[in-house]
C-alpha cells in the first residue's frame, strides 16, 4: 500500500475530531472519502499533509512511518494538497501560483516539463498564464489549485472539495481531468461532498461519520448500496 493509516485518532483541543479511523491507498488508485459537513474528511486530509498533529495512531507513506514528520518533508517524500477552499495566492500571476508547487524541486528540465503537462491538462491556465489568481473565477481557481500540487509532482494527490461551489458543467470537467491525472500514473486521495462523482471514479471508497469510518467498498458498490443511496446520494 502507497498510504496506510491505522488506528488515528486526532483532537483540537478538547474536541475529538476522529476516532481511530484506518484507510488505505493502493498505487494508482483513486480513493474516495465521504462524509456530511463535519464528519472529519478535511481534518484527515490535514493529518496526512502534516497540518495537524495527530493524538494516537499511525500514518504510513510507501512503508515508511511519517506520523510525525513535518509537513514539508512530506511534500518532498510525494504527497501533495489541493485544500479546500482553493488557497490560491490572489495577488500572485497564475503561472507565479503554479510555480510555488515546485519550491522543493531544483530539477529545472522536469519543472518545465510538469507545467507543459499542467498546461496541457488545463488549456485555460494556459491562456491566462500572467493573470492575477485573485481575478479568476473558482472554478479557474480550482484548477489552479490542482496545478499547484501537481508540480511538485506527488506520488499521492490529496483533492480536498474539488467541486466546492463550482457550477455543474464544470463539477463534470474538473472530474474528468482527475480521471485523466490518475490514468498518467498519480494516485488520488478525494475528499468530496459530491458523493455521486466521487463513487463513480473511485476505485474503492469509505464513508466518515462523525470521525469515524462506518463502511467501505469499491466505488460501484456504495453507489448501490441502499443507506448511502439514501444519506448521500438524495435517493429514498
Amino acid at each position: 500500500m502507497l498510504l496506510e493509516i491505522e488506528n488515528m485518532s486526532l483532537h483540537y483541543g478538547r474536541i475529538q475530531a476522529l476516532h481511530g479511523i484506518s484507510v488505505e491507498v493502493g498505487e494508482g488508485e483513486i480513493v474516495a472519502l465521504i462524509g456530511a459537513n463535519g464528519a472529519g474528511k478535511s481534518t484527515t486530509m490535514r493529518a496526512i499533509s502534516g497540518l495537524r498533529p495527530v493524538s494516537q495512531g499511525t500514518i504510513k507513506f510507501n512503508g515508511k512511518d511519517i506520523t510525525k514528520e513535518r509537513a514539508d518533508r512530506r511534500v518532498i517524500r510525494g504527497i501533495s494538497q489541493s485544500p479546500e477552499g482553493r488557497g490560491v495566492f490572489p495577488g500572485m500571476t497564475v503561472l507565479e501560483n503554479l510555480e510555488m508547487g515546485c519550491y522543493t524541486r531544483k530539477d529545472k528540465a522536469g519543472i518545465r516539463s510538469d507545467l507543459d503537462r499542467v498546461f496541457g491538462l488545463f488549456p485555460r491556465l494556459a491562456e491566462r498564464r500572467k493573470q492575477i489568481g485573485g481575478t479568476m473565477s473558482g472554478g479557474e481557481q480550482q484548477m489552479v489549485a490542482i496545478g499547484r500540487a501537481l508540480m511538485a509532482r506527488p506520488r499521492l494527490l490529496l483533492l480536498d472539495e474539488p467541486s466546492m461551489g463550482l457550477a455543474p458543467i464544470l463539477i463534470q470537467q474538473i472530474f474528468s481531468i482527475i480521471t485523466e491525472i490518475n490514468q498518467q500514473g498519480t494516485t488520488i486521495l478525494l475528499v468530496e461532498q459530491n458523493a455521486q462523482q466521487a463513487l463513480s471514479r473511485a476505485h474503492r471508497a469509505y464513508v466518515l461519520e462523525t470521525g469515524r469510518i462506518v463502511k467501505s467498498g469499491t466505488g460501484a458498490e456504495l453507489l448501490v448500496d441502499p443507506s448511502v443511496q439514501e444519506a448521500y446520494l438524495g435517493v429514498a
